[in-house]
């Protein structure tokens, strides 16, 4: 019994740890996925992101992965998030400014997968795989 209780704490733990580790910053979605500035006309599928300025890296961040977490609402949408899902995407474009309006621009099938639609824009926790 102390074993499992042992066991049971320090995945306690780590969780933790891992969760302490995230990033933390803003989504959006968008609809047009080619073409796209890592990849041009090659489809790569729907679990996409655009990576903002501050993670494009001068396109660095092509193909790069993350997991993505809803954590709360912008607005005053009611549920804005799906809870105790996450989705992993591949960075597959740049989200330019000055019109981007958030860290990761996620496709429309990512975010929904996370977060309700209706939001919009969304608070994420986010970690590169």
């Amino acid at each position: 019994m102390a074993k499992a209780a042992a066991i049971l704490l320090a995945a306690a733990l780590l969780g933790l740890v891992s969760a302490s580790l995230a990033d933390q910053g803003t989504a959006t979605y968008y609809t047009v996925y080619t073409p796209s500035a890592c990849y041009g006309f090659q489809d790569e599928g729907t679990m996409i992101a655009a990576a903002s300025e501050e993670l494009w890296d001068g396109g660095a961040a092509c193909g790069t992965m993350y997991t993505v977490t809803c954590v709360g609402g912008t607005n005053e949408t009611p549920n804005p998030c799906n809870p105790g899902t996450s989705v992993t995407v591949k960075i597959v474009d740049l989200c330019p400014s000055p019109g981007c309006q958030a860290t990761l621009d996620l496709s429309q099938e990512a975010f929904s997968a996370i977060g309700n639609l209706d939001a919009g824009k969304i608070v994420i926790d986010y970690n590169q795989v």
